[in-house]
């Protein structure tokens, strides 16, 4: 290869990878802007019944003791003692600052698990969970909620609708 041969491919591979380097930040802010608008809250815990567990592999904790009455003002020594803990640090409250309602509903198709707070004239997310091997997308809007599963080709989807009823669950799993 002559020298004006090779600085001409230098100058070919430089333009080559600019404009590649261009196309993939392009390719990514487009799909961070759609995915970030389409983002949804992530799963929340939602509280059950407390029931005492047991089985060979879990035994149901003791009760915490009560605390004892705290001594009275005047009994309170002034500076604290050696063995005095440090106290924890305070937990956080709870995301979900209200509570659920008692129609905490989980449905289960063949592309994940969709969990549904259901009100009297509206619902909520609770999550959304796909399967191994599934993609999965959210859809809210202000009178209902779609899931929808898809893997190679296949699509399932749960509905959530309550437009002039309470909420309506429909799972559509061909």
């Amino acid at each position: 290869m002559r020298r004006g041969q090779v600085g001409r491919a230098v100058g070919h591979a430089g333009a080559w990878t600019l404009a590649t380097g261009a196309a993939v930040t392009l390719s990514w802010w487009g799909v961070h802007s759609v995915m970030s608008g389409t983002a949804y809250d992530p799963p929340l815990a939602v509280p059950l019944a407390v029931q005492p567990l047991s089985s060979s592999t879990h035994r149901a904790q003791p009760p915490e003791p009560t605390p004892s009455p705290s001594p009275s003002p005047s009994a309170t020594p002034t500076s604290p003692s050696p063995s005095a803990k440090p106290s924890a640090p305070p937990t956080p409250p709870p995301r979900r600052q209200t509570p659920p309602s008692e129609n905490v509903k989980a449905y289960s198709v063949s592309g994940g698990r969709v969990v549904f707070d259901l009100g009297a004239t509206s619902a909520e997310l609770v999550s959304a969970t796909p399967l191994a091997g599934w993609r999965m997308q959210v859809w809210k809007q202000p009178s209902w909620i779609r899931v929808t599963f898809t893997r190679d080709g296949r699509e399932v989807s749960v509905f959530c609708t309550w437009h002039d009823h309470p909420p309506l669950v429909e799972l559509v799993d061909p």
